[in-house]
């Protein structure tokens, strides 16, 4: 793995989001109530929404734009809807936010 310090957990309210910009696209970091992060792609697999911008509840985000839900865990859409979205491994150390960029390309969506 390629753990990239993306920056500091405390930047990212809690039920809240912070998206980075990488070399291979932008990401979304999500932080739950229960103190959880997630990574995945930024866009919504719908129309595009910036999912950074979505509202958290629990362990999914619904974007902003058209409310479709996705599975923070999984990147599967909630309900009727269908697709997904990337998801990428994330973690904390020293209350930094590090993300393993190595993933990206493998990830990435079409």
């Amino acid at each position: 793995m390629n753990w990239t310090d993306v920056g500091a957990l405390s930047d990212i309210p809690l039920r809240g989001a912070r998206m980075v910009k990488t070399a291979k696209g932008c990401v979304a970091i999500f932080r739950t109530d229960e103190e959880e992060l997630f990574a995945t792609s930024n866009s919504c697999a719908h129309k595009q929404g910036p999912l950074a911008e979505g509202i958290v509840h629990g362990r999914k985000v619904t974007c902003p734009l058209h409310s479709w839900t996705y599975s923070l865990e999984t990147g599967e859409a909630q309900g009727a809807d269908a697709g997904s979205i990337a998801t990428y491994p994330v973690r904390t150390e020293a209350g930094r936010v590090l993300l393993d960029v190595s993933t990206l390309a493998q990830k990435a969506p079409a």
